[in-house]
């Protein structure tokens, strides 16, 4: 029998997050075969509102087989299956469920650099279509033993850490995150229209130009669970230092202690304390991976410990992220990139950011209401 955490979950993603409807082709995508309990109730919930569901479940091991045996050439191969259906369906569900999150540690730069452009493909289409509204999509995660060992929990305690930050135990979840949007959709409608961001404080010191560019509120939609408010920067406006308080974490590779400092937009000065060269090999994997594709600051109290998992991590309220490489289309970001890289620092205490030279967020909270 199905755990009803589960299926309330799953519930959630396709009334809410989704809002799947009549007819409808829906892509579930998983990243392992782990991810097949909620892919199973998904597609339950979504043939009860009459669309079709289809799954997509990547072999375990996928990637390394293609590392360690593909040329360059294989490995950037773009899969035609996920193609035509990122180009097609009118809605995707991505489920996150590794079994191993290491897996790619130690790989040769240019075949994660390749690998990397594989899957930059898919996004690319995806930030297009959702741009114009022709795609929905959601990102969530299905707790495994791997990711519960990152987060040094017991995979019980780590099952309760998931569904707690989707508040999947309430009565009415969907309340709860409806009133987050109402409560972060206040706090875009103020930014919306501002010039100029300067997050100031012990670890970052960071100018960057907003005017022309859009706040999105990301409210358990395009992410779940979620919390936060995000923008792409002026691509030629960031100027400034920041170190990165937290690890970070990307195609299953740790660095450590890492800091970069900006010249009108570009990662001038790369460096870190542990892992700096898939850092700065990251950092040169095409012409915009290293500008700023977006600048966000997040809002859920709930998730108040670093995790390991980015979905998860970037939303710890009170602090901020940005991300190298690509940008969101929708928030009138031009960068383009195969490489988008969350990259998260602890704003919640002794930092501030200004607005327009106004205060409007200090030591993790707002200002306004």
């Amino acid at each position: 029998m199905r755990a009803p955490r589960i299926q309330k979950m799953a519930q959630i993603l396709v009334q809410y997050s989704t809002k799947i409807k009549l007819g409808e082709t829906v892509l579930f995508r998983g990243t392992s075969p782990l991810a097949q309990p909620l892919i199973a109730a998904l597609a339950e919930e979504t043939l009860k509102v009459g669309a079709h569901p289809l799954g997509y479940i990547h072999p375990s091991h996928e990637a390394v087989t293609m590392l360690t045996h593909g040329s360059i050439e294989q490995i950037e191969h773009v899969n035609p299956m996920l193609e035509l259906m990122y180009n097609t369906a009118d809605v995707i569900i991505r489920i996150e469920a590794e079994g191993d999150t290491g897996a790619l540690a130690g790989f040769a730069p240019d075949k994660l650099k390749a690998w990397q452009r594989s899957r930059g493909a898919l996004i690319n289409i995806q930030m297009r279509r959702e741009a114009d509204k022709s795609l929905r999509r959601t990102t969530t995660l299905y707790p495994t033993l791997a990711y519960a060992s990152d987060a040094g929990m017991s995979l019980e305690a780590y099952e309760n850490f998931v569904y707690g930050a989707g508040m999947v135990a309430l009565e009415d979840p969907v309340a709860y995150w409806r009133d987050l949007a109402t409560r972060q959709d206040r706090l875009v409608e103020y930014l919306n229209g501002k010039q100029h961001l300067h997050v100031r404080g012990t670890n970052i010191d960071l100018q960057l130009g907003i005017g022309g560019r859009t706040f999105k509120s990301a409210d358990g939609t395009a992410n779940f669970p979620d919390g936060e408010i995000f923008t792409g920067p002026v691509e030629g406006s960031v100027n400034g230092w920041v170190k990165f308080t937290f690890p970070l974490v990307y195609q299953g590779n740790r660095v450590l202690g890492a800091e970069l400092t900006f010249r009108d937009g570009i990662v001038t000065d790369a460096r870190a304390t542990e892992n700096a060269e898939f850092l700065l090999a990251m950092l040169d994997t095409d012409a915009g991976s290293r500008r700023l594709g977006e600048f966000a600051i997040g809002t859920n109290t709930f998730i108040d410990r670093f995790t390991g998992q980015i979905l998860f991590d970037e939303k710890i309220g009170g602090t901020v992220h940005m991300a190298i490489g690509q940008g969101y289309p929708e928030t009138g970001a031009v960068n383009k990139s195969a490489v988008h890289w969350d990259m998260i620092c602890d704003t919640r205490r002794d930092s501030e950011i200004l607005v327009d030279g106004e205060t409007f967020f200090k030591d993790g909270k707002f200002l306004i209401d």
